[in-house]
This record gives structure tokens, sequence and C-alpha cells, in this order.
């Protein structure tokens, strides 16, 4: 059976031939020609991360081709975390213009500018981004990515090796980088959307951020922040405490103007500590006042139900899908389900059969309320679905 979307998944020491392997299933099971291919290394030598990158974009020569290293692959209906692996997924995308791109940084006095964007043009949809961690500021880049972008919706992951720093190699159309971002920009006759679920379920009431000073929420609701959590706290049940204990998260509504603040509409945030003396809670963004924020736990059960539910409604919306590419989390994956294959399997349960790779990310980037975000433990997923007059 071929489509225009297809998916390969090779596992084996040997990256070079376990590239050509899941490379060339992807291309063997289109019903025409890749405009796009994408794939992604997991193994333990950055060297031969490379050679098998090298490997799998002389394959497709006459495609835009963009890749990277990772800690785990997604492909095949399954994923593989911290074994040498390749997945990869090809597309045919009649009437969609491909513009691939590598971005760097650099020092201008006091702050920092991106060069290699491309020139936005009317009929873009949306960007693949692929981030090295350690050497690109995908945090700031990504906030602030709307003063250059505009509304352009971003998405992808941080890439990451088995070594660590210095193990990530990214690629792109022939060239492979050991720094920096690089991606794909999608534009003209082609139907795409966007999916992110955080996964997350809120407890206590909303409440406003009355007093803030940087990452520091010192008054919700004219309390101070700390009592306002701990009372929070005391009235949750026994499991609800250890979810809290685990890891406690903050959401930030996306619309001040919502009658009701419920799971889904909150920018999930972790909560990284609290101050004691000065009764405040320390969280990973800064919060303006004003803002309505409300805590948050995330467990198996949540995550699970969060991305089914959102999949569900995003296929009644638009109808059949024909592909997709999903960037996991690499906290989500065993580590929360106690399966690699949980993201991948919900995928294919929801939304078909249908040509899905990915990897797992040390970060991952998606739009949430029109902006885009740098998120944890999410499921950023791009939704390519049927055009008309297509097979």
């Amino acid at each position: 059976m071929t489509s225009r979307f297809a998916d390969g998944l090779a596992v084996g020491s040997d990256l070079v031939e376990a590239a050509e392997s899941a490379v060339g299933r992807a291309l063997s099971r289109l019903s025409g020609q890749a405009d796009l291919v994408c794939f992604f290394i997991c193994g333990d030598d950055p060297d031969d991360v490379a050679r098998a990158g090298e490997a799998a974009m002389k394959l497709a020569p006459e495609a835009h081709v963009i890749g990277c290293s990772a800690t785990g692959v997604i492909g095949d209906g399954q994923g593989v975390e911290l074994t040498p692996s390749v997945s990869a997924w090809a597309a045919t995308l009649d009437g969609a213009r491909l513009t691939t791109f590598a971005l760097e940084t650099l020092s201008a006095e006091d702050r920092f500018v991106v060069v290699g964007l491309p020139e936005r043009k009317g009929d873009d949809h949306v960007a693949i981004l692929l981030a090295d961690p350690y050497t690109f500021p995908t945090d700031a880049f990504v906030e602030r990515s709307a003063d250059v972008l505009g509304d352009l919706p971003l998405i992808g992951g941080l890439a990451n090796g088995l070594q660590g720093r210095g193990s990530v190699r990214l690629f792109a159309d022939g060239e492979i980088y050991s720094e920096g971002a690089i991606g794909v920009l999608i534009s003209g006759q082609v139907k795409i959307s966007t999916v992110v679920s955080q996964g997350c379920r809120p407890i206590g009431p909303s409440m406003v951020v009355t007093a803030a000073e940087e990452n520091l929420l010192l008054e919700l609701a004219g309390q101070p922040a700390l009592a306002r959590l701990e009372d929070i706290v005391s009235d949750l049940d026994e499991d609800d405490r250890e979810l809290v204990a685990s890891g406690l998260q903050i959401g930030v509504a996306m619309d001040e103007y919502a009658e009701r603040h419920e799971r889904g509409d909150f920018l999930i945030r972790g909560v990284i500590g609290i101050d004691p003396e000065r009764e405040a809670v320390a969280i990973g963004d800064i919060v303006e006042i004003g803002r309505t924020v409300r805590f948050q736990v995330r467990d198996a059960a949540t995550a699970d139900e969060d991305l089914y539910d959102l999949l569900d409604a995003h296929r009644e919306e638009i109808g059949k899908v024909d592909g997709a590419l999903l960037f996991s989390c690499n906290g989500r994956g065993s580590a929360m389900f106690g399966t690699a294959d949980h993201d991948p399997v919900a995928l294919r349960d929801t939304l078909g059969p249908i040509g899905v790779a990915g990897f797992f990310a040390a970060g991952e980037v998606g739009p949430v309320g029109g902006h885009n975000h740098v998120h944890g433990f999410t499921a950023s997923v791009l939704v390519f679905s049927h055009t008309a007059g297509g097979p």
C-alpha cells in the first residue's frame, strides 16, 4: 500500500545500514516522488550519527531533507529509546513550496542576533524547527518569534545525543551541523495544522497574579502565593498530593477574557521552588501582574486522556488525516507511560494508519493560544490533512 506520507524504522548498531533501511522503507511506500524527507538518529558515537545522516541525505537527492540526532526515535507505530536506531518520514507534497534553512547566533553588544531565517511570504503555513539546545537560544528565539515571523507557527523539538553536549548533529539538504538550528518552511497549497498536548490537570481555583518579581509569584488573588498554594494542597486527596510532590506545574491562562479556565486553556510551566521568607513561589517563566494562573498536576492518566481528547477533536474538525510528524518529550515514553509506544499508538488510534515519525525531544516547540512556545513533557504534532483533489 502506497500513499503521500510514509514512515520507516530500523534498529541496529550499524547506523549507516539502519539509516539506509529506514529511509528506503519510507521512500518505497510513497505513491510518488518525495518532496520532503525527515529522519532522526539515535546512536552512541556522534561520528557514526553523522555518517548515517550523510547516507540518509543521499537517498533522496531530489527532495528537501532535514534530520537530527536524538536519544530516541519514533516510527512504524512505535518508539525506541536509548537504543541505536533510525526513523524516517517521507512526504509527497504536490503544490507545496519548501525552503530549508540553517540558523546561527551572532553576538551583537548585549544581545544576540539569529541569522539564516528565510524571507516570509503570504502563503507560508508552518516552519519545522530542530535545534541544538546547547548552542542555540531556542527559548528566547521561539518566545520572540512573532517579532520577526509574525503569526507563523513553529513546531519541532530540541535535538540531543546519547553523549549530551557536543554530540548533537543536525542535517539539512546535504549539510551537517554540530550547532545552531535547522528546519524547513512549508508554504503553498498544502493543508497543515498543529496539536500540542501538555497533559496537565488543574487543581485549585484560577487566581490573578497581584504581585510578582521576575519569576517569583509573590501574591495570588491578594494573598501570599505560598499560603495560597498550601491551602490548595491541604484540600487535595493523597494521590494528588503525591503528584504535587513529584512535580507541581502552573498554568498561565492564554485567554484572560474566558469565563472559565479549564484543562487545555493554559500554557504550562514548572514550579521550580519556593521562598519561605518571602512566601513566594518560583516558576519557570516570568508572569506579569494581572495574568490569571492555576496550579496543575501531571500524571500518565491525565496525559493519556489529554492527548486522545485533543487528537479526536482535531480529527473531527479537519476531517481525513494523511500524515503527521510527532515530537514527544523524552520525559514521556516509558518514563511516564511504561512504554515508549504510547504517543505514536495514540496517533494511529485516533488519526488512522497514517505515516507518522518523529523523535523523543529534549524540549518541544509548538503553538499554544496562537503563540509559539518551548514546552516540556508535551507531545507536539504537525498534522497533514486531506486536500481537495488529492488521492
